[in-house]
């Protein structure tokens, strides 16, 4: 079903692979926690939470990922270097998933990375995000730091289409290689309903021409449709939510950054469907899947 030009390269981070053909390996799943507006977020600037509503969040998501087969890890969102470090700190304690460095400021993001050096979590960090319009400071904060895994975001400001997605990834890989980068997975960039299609399209060009694991951040599709609730209802938002998740996965993506955290109960169960009817295609190929495949879990 899936054929591919490029050898797919599948990276271990902290312990979750991610990558390789679409079929054969779950699809790694991200949710995002300490979110602007998060009710759980008591004071954003010093990172004061909610750390028992927290702690609940993530073992829901690890619930769910053990249910299903589809591994997952954390988007960790800080808005000051101060909350950054205190909620990977905590994340990092509560949880063995790897987790997503997402500072809102490169200033953020690099005073990150010396922390987790300082404290030993190189290892399941994701630097998240460099742009095509990175900050020289960037890639030198990683030349230096111990992290090796970093998210790409395929944005290109003169062309959203596929081919300028493709074009500015294709630019940026041979820089962030130069410096020490070794697991660089790709997010296609989505930015409303139009652009999750776009981001589709590139999963499949990156994963065909250059054999990096890639995904999206699907839901943002569904946070910037101002018609949802108001023309449609609230009974519309979960299923277009899960169907914006699915997306990605149908057009062959590593992993999805699916939105909130607190999605996790039917976002998990929806992609791991997907995941198993795929699965049944590599099974009449003769590639059998590891037995926590979801077609092996859900049923």
């Amino acid at each position: 079903m899936w054929r591919f030009k490029s050898e797919q390269k599948v990276f271990d981070i902290g312990g979750v692979k991610i990558g390789g053909l679409p079929g054969e390996r779950p699809t790694v799943l991200v949710g995002s926690i300490f979110y602007r507006k998060h009710d759980i977020v008591e004071d954003e600037r010093k990172g004061e939470f909610d750390r028992a509503k927290a702690e609940e969040l993530i073992h829901v998501q690890e619930e769910f990922s053990e249910k299903t087969g589809n591994p997952c890890m954390l988007d960790v969102i800080g808005a000051t270097s101060e909350a950054l470090i205190k909620f990977i700190d905590f994340t990092a304690g509560v949880s063995s998933s790897p987790l997503l460095m997402d500072g809102i400021s490169y200033d953020v993001r690099i005073d990150g990375l010396r922390y987790v050096d300082e404290v030993g979590l190189s290892e399941r960090i994701v630097y998240n995000t460099i742009t095509p319009g990175f900050k020289p400071k960037e890639l030198e904060a990683l030349c230096e730091s111990s992290v090796r895994s970093v998210v790409l975001l395929a944005y290109n400001t003169k062309d959203f289409t596929s081919r300028g997605r493709f074009k500015v990834v294709k630019e940026v890989i041979p820089k962030l290689l130069k410096v020490g980068v070794e697991k660089i997975i790709v997010d296609t960039f989505v930015l409303d309903i139009p652009s999750l299609g776009s981001a589709c399209k590139t999963i499949y060009d990156i994963k065909n021409e250059l054999g990096y694991p890639s995904g999206c951040g699907a839901h943002n599709a569904i946070g910037t449709w101002r018609g949802l609730r108001t023309k449609m209802g609230k009974q519309a938002s979960n299923p277009s939510m899960a169907t914006a998740a699915v997306l990605p996965v149908a057009a062959g993506a590593d992993f999805v950054l699916y939105g909130p955290v607190e999605e996790a109960d039917y976002i998990f169960p929806t992609v791991a469907l997907v995941n198993a009817a795929y699965a049944q295609v590599s099974i009449e190929k003769g590639r059998r899947p590891d037995t926590g495949h979801p077609i092996f879990k859900i049923s």
